[in-house]
């Protein structure tokens, strides 16, 4: 590796980006969102990550506050590529001495124009190489599972705009399946959950953190209760209302089979030899979502293999694309086009 060259990956998420470097480890951890202002077919970067996110839905007309990837993959190059810039230059410093070698982690599945989309933006936002890693491998790699082995390792990623599930061995993924359903799509289920039982209408936040604080994947039997405030539908004033964590339980039933669903289709792809070796080992959780409560209990149930939640699983795509670059001429051989 080139000295004082630095080697930054970055794990860009629906909802949070996250950014290790070389030698220091996760740095920064950020909201992926970017507040902007049109003036006269001119697009200006207003605020960028955790300053832009405290400004969601609280500004004037002029300035909009956006998620500039959705379901996993950029969905506005301009302010993708602006973010990027902003991240790299905040940890590797404006006026360093070669440009940063690069790793962003993509979901699996991709197809190669969303790829090259991913690519062109960490050139363009001052990158000197860009390597792409499927999210499941990045993530079965920080949770420390065996990938170079040839043993079945199981991991479920579950990021904010998107879930995967992937079988791997030998530095690459044997079989693995993806659905945009996410953290994100919680936070929706919430939301039309409380507007159709209690005809009042919350916001993203608000959603986020009914979740985060109460929200469970199944009942179980633990009551915990919240206060939420938001505008009532009918009368257009304000109003608060007491929710309990069975009603989210149910409020997010659907997507959450849409990802158990995800999780059964890879077993049922995987080969013998390495189901049985999954069996034995059970599937790592990873990612903002493993962190809902009892979210492993019911994988387990309805998958039938063990499920555990890895240690710190927001960080392990981060950490995971961090030691691929360290690795990266014994990956490129399982993985030609990284």
């Amino acid at each position: 590796m080139a000295l004082f060259t630095p080697y930054i990956a970055i794990d860009l998420g629906t909802i949070n980006v996250l950014v290790h470097v070389q030698g220091r480890g996760v740095v920064l951890q950020e909201p992926s969102v970017v507040a902007i202002r049109e003036d006269d077919d001119r697009t200006t970067i207003v605020e960028v990550g955790r300053a832009a996110r405290e400004m969601f839905g609280r500004t004037p007309e002029a300035i909009e506050v956006m998620r500039p990837l959705r379901d996993g993959v950029i969905a506005d190059y301009f302010v993708t590529e602006a973010m990027l810039r902003y991240f790299i230059q905040k940890v590797a410093g404006r006026f360093h001495l070669r440009r940063p070698v690069v790793m962003i982690s993509v979901p699996y599945g991709v197809t190669s124009v969303e790829r090259r989309a991913v690519k062109e933006a960490g050139l363009a936002a001052g990158a000197r190489e860009v390597h792409l890693i499927p999210e499941p491998l990045a993530a079965a790699i920080g949770a420390g599972l065996p990938v170079g082995t040839p043993t079945g390792n199981m991991c479920v990623d579950l990021g904010g705009g998107s879930t995967e599930a992937a079988v791997v061995s030998m530095n690459g993924i044997v079989c693995a399946e993806s659905v945009r359903v996410g953290g994100v799509h919680l936070d929706e289920a919430i939301i039309n959950y409380t507007r159709k039982k209690y005809n009042l209408v919350i916001g993203e936040p608000t959603a986020e953190e009914m979740k985060i604080k109460i929200g469970s994947a199944k009942d179980s039997g633990e009551r915990l209760e919240m206060n939420v405030q938001g505008r009532d539908q009918i009368g257009g004033l304000p109003k608060t209302i007491t929710v309990n964590s069975s009603e989210l339980a149910e409020a997010i039933e659907e997507p959450l089979a849409a990802i158990t669903h995800v999780v059964r289709a890879v077993l049922a792809k995987t080969p013998p030899e390495l189901a049985a070796d999954i069996i034995d080992r059970g599937m790592a959780l990873t990612g903002g979502g493993a962190l809902l409560r009892e979210i492993d209990t019911l994988l387990t149930e309805q998958a039938g293999v063990p499920a555990y939640v890895a240690d710190n699983p927001i960080a392990c795509t981060a950490l995971g694309a961090g030691k691929a670059l360290d690795e990266l001429p014994i990956l490129q051989r399982s993985i030609p086009d990284l």
